[in-house]
Formats: structure tokens, sequence, C-alpha cells
């Protein structure tokens, strides 16, 4: 049975388990939903055409092969020389003809950073837009917490135990060489459009500023086949990264997606997952994704003119019903409401236009006052243990982070709560990001290596001798065997698709 067909099938059946607009549901179907996902990235060479392959799972993104008369085509070269050495190997199966043009679809480094395996001793051109480079949006001030939150995002440090997938990408590559490939551009291309002939292949470039502003889709007219770089992969865009990223422009996006569905290409080669193959299908596709990024703007534009704020729009917003149902717009990557927030933040900036909002309490005053709502710490710990109790775990999650702030708060319990709702919102999570996010944090508690609470000294303890103890107030809250379960599953079960 076809791969592709494979993962449609199990992520269609699984899709009717998607009751509500956010993506947590029970802990099964939510591993389910990952697995499947993962069958989007197993490692292989795909044919797409006589002369086009596409090689799939030998890191995060895809690289590609056209064979012409007197040479190849490379599209995009993955993260670093090793991964990218273990797809030209595949490649030279096929082909051993010298390599005429490397094609930069965009600047990411998971595109870009093993150019030099490609190359050897062809010195061929490499071709990208003019305004390459300007893809990362972020100012280098941020490194030190764009290089934390980066990590949780796509769980690098997250144990064989723990680890599922990327969303558009398995888990398990090879990063220590990233970058060390990367070579600059020896070609730019000014203008919208660029047709040449390589290795007696027609060829032609598209801007299509999206993802990001450097972005380009590659054309082959003679075999109808359409290279979308990020612009397009199989899961809901990443039109806002949790790592933080500067506002991506949605509606270009969606333009660029729409302009690649004008040219009803019979096949579609994304930047990330597998390939898709027929007319019909590949259109239909690229048409729906436009459709969706755009549904997205206009339903928080309308929302942002009724005067509503971003956490109201976030809650409301879900794709239109002819949409929800298609495998490649399900959340594994992107998030709807997340894509809300950034968009409203993108437009309008931080500031929700309601003026309780302009000066908010410091958070350790806030938790006070909440403290003494509830009837003083004790009792406010004892409703966030009820809350766990529940299975509330993101209210839970947000009582733990009021008690933070109260001295008379046993600190340590706290604490280890915290890290359990992560942990439970995780197990229920099928967005890979905010799946990998959860349970790195929550590590980063465990550890030490992230100390967002100050545990209680000897000296201090008294003070917080009347609050209940977690042994005193067992935590069995819904799904807690599945949840356990989940998280101790081993990697040789989980690895089976990806």
């Amino acid at each position: 049975m076809n791969v592709r067909f494979k993962w449609t099938l199990l992520v269609g059946l699984l899709i009717a388990d998607i009751s509500s607009a956010d993506t947590q549901v029970d802990p099964e179907t939510a591993l389910k939903l990952l697995r499947g996902q993962g069958a989007q990235f197993e490692k292989q060479v795909v044919q797409v055409t006589d002369n086009v392959f596409t090689a799939v799972g030998f890191h995060g993104a895809n690289t590609s092969m056209i064979v012409g008369d007197d040479g190849v085509i490379i599209v995009d070269t993955l993260m670093g020389p090793t991964s990218a050495s273990d797809a030209l190997k595949s490649f030279r199966q096929i082909s051993d003809k010298p390599v005429k043009a490397i094609i930069y679809t965009h600047s990411h480094g998971d595109h870009t950073g093993g150019a030099s395996a490609f190359v050897g001793e062809d010195n061929p051109a490499i071709i990208a837009m003019q305004n390459f480079g300007s893809a990362h949006g972020v100012d280098d001030a941020l490194t030190p917490i764009m290089i934390r939150r980066g990590a949780r995002q796509f769980g690098r440090g997250l144990p064989p135990d723990q680890a599922t997938n990327r969303g558009v990408a398995r888990a398990d590559t090879v990063d220590h060489d990233r970058g060390r490939g990367y070579l600059p551009p020896t070609t730019t291309v000014d203008v919208d459009v660029y047709k040449t002939e390589i290795a007696g292949v027609s060829i032609e470039l598209h801007s299509s500023p999206g993802e990001t502003d450097d972005a380009l889709f590659v054309w082959l007219p003679q075999e109808k086949v359409l290279f979308s770089g990020d612009n397009f992969y199989q899961s809901f865009p990443n039109l806002y990264a949790i790592r933080g990223t500067a506002y991506r422009d949605v509606l270009k996006w969606s333009t660029s997606v729409g302009k690649m569905a004008s040219f009803e290409p019979v096949h579609l080669v994304p930047g990330h997952t597998m390939p898709i193959n027929g007319q019909q299908e590949a259109t239909s596709a690229l048409s729906k994704f436009s459709d969706a990024i755009r549904s997205v703007y206009e339903q928080t534009v309308q929302g942002i003119n009724e005067g509503k704020g971003p956490d109201l729009i976030a809650h409301e917003i879900e794709l239109p019903e002819h949409l929800k149902d298609e495998p490649y717009l399900v959340e594994f990557y992107g998030s709807v409401s997340h894509a809300s927030r950034a968009i409203f933040a993108g437009l309008l900036g931080w500031y929700d236009g309601n003026p309780t909002t302009l000066n908010r309490l410091h958070p350790r005053d806030e938790a006070q006052h909440v403290a003494r709502l509830a009837g003083g710490t004790s009792k406010l710990t004892k409703k966030m243990l009820r809350a766990m109790d529940d299975g509330e775990l993101q209210w839970a999650l947000q009582l733990s982070d009021h008690l933070r702030w109260l001295e008379d708060a046993d600190r340590r319990l706290v604490l280890d709560t915290k890290i359990r709702a992560l942990r439970g919102l995780a197990a229920r999570e099928y967005n890979a990001p905010n799946r990998n996010y959860y349970l790195s944090y929550a590590n980063e508690l465990e550890s030490g290596q992230l100390q967002e609470f100050e545990i209680q000294t000897k000296g201090e303890k008294q003070a917080s001798a009347v609050l209940p103890s977690a042994a005193n107030f067992p935590l069995q809250f819904p799904y807690r065997e599945q949840i356990d379960s989940v998280l101790s599953d081993s990697l040789s079960k989980s690895s089976q698709l990806y």
C-alpha cells in the first residue's frame, strides 16, 4: 500500500475524534495522530516523475534531484553535510551525472546547510532570490532565548521515551554539523519570474513570499512538477512559530500558494512531508491551503473590528467546515489559534483595546488578590490540586503560576504540580511543537535547569505546614493511566512510522 495513502487513511479516520477547536484530545488519539503523521517522513527516495526524485526523512526537510541530459539539479540541501551526503548516496544510485545547479527555495538553515556535500568538484551554480537571507526576522540580541525556545519547540533535548516528531519532521535528526555545508548563492534572481534551461531541463523560478520574504517556488513546465519550498507542507502551516518569530505576512503567503494552485501541477513536492501526485489532488491541496490561511486572517480581522481581544478571537476562530476534514490541514505543526494571535499582534501590536489591560497589576499583586478571593494560600493550593484531580490541567497550570509568587506557598508542591500538569497537557496534545514545548519545559523545571520557583528552605517550612501535601491529596485526574503509559512508551514502539 502506498505510504501516503496509508497516512491519508489513518489520519482521515482519526480526524473524526477531533471534536474541539483546540489541539487537545485523549492521549491515545494524540499519540496515534502523531505516529500517523510520522509516515510523512519515513526515510526514502520517492520517484515523482521519470526524472524527478525527492529524498524524504534524511533530515527535517526534503531535498530533490532533477535529472537532465548532462547533469542534475538539486533543490534544497538539508541541514548539514552528514544528512546531505546520505541523501546524495541514495541519489547516486539513480544517476551519477554531475551537479549542474543547486536551487535554494529560501534561506532557512534546514534547506541550505548541506550544500557542500552536493558540490564536490562540479562547481555548480547556486541560485536563490536576490533578497536571500531575509528569512530570519529576529534581532541577534535575542539569540540566547531563541536557542532555548527553539530547542523546546523541536524537542531537541527530549529523551527517546518522550520524543514523537516535530510535526513536519522526524525527531531524530543529525544536527551536530548544522549549517557547516552552507554555500552562498552565486546567482541571484531579481525578477518575479525567471526562466532558464539547465542540463536540458526547462525551469521557472517564481518569487513567492510567505513563510519567508525570500521564498521562491520551482516550476518544471514540461513535467508539470512544482516544488513549493516551505509555503506548503502537509500540516496546517506555521503562520507563527512558538519559538518566536517576527510577523509573517500571511496574506502574501496565501497569495503565493494561490498562485501555485493556478499552475494546476500534476506533481507537488513540499519543503517537508511527502509529495502529492495527481493534478486534481495537488491543485486542490494548494487551493485549500491558500483558503485556510486567508480564512484565519479574515476571521481575525473581523474579530478585531468587532472590538474583540486576541484571547477571545483565538478561542472562537476555527477553519470553515469544508476545510476541517483535510488531512493536510490538521494542526500537527502550525496552530489556528496561535496564527490568529500573531495576526492580531502583527497588525495592531500588543494592546487589545481594553483599558483594563493598559496597566495590569504586577503578577505578585494579582496572585495575592487571587489568594484572598480563594480564602487564603492554603485554599488556593487545594483548588489547584482539585483542578488536577478533575483533569482541568490548564486551570491547574494557571493557578500554579499564581501560587509561585506567594511567600507562604509550599513552592515544592506547586512546582511538582506544574510539572505534572505540563506533562498531562503534553500527553493530550497532537500539535508537535506544543507537545514538545510542554515536555521540554517540564523537564527543565524538574532538573533545575530552569528555576521559576525558589524552593523553600527548612526555616520557611513552618509557614506552609497547614498546606496539603501531594500524598494527602492524590492526583487521580482523568487519563492518568493513559498519560503515564504514553510518557513511558519506548522509542522502539514510537519509531515504527518514522
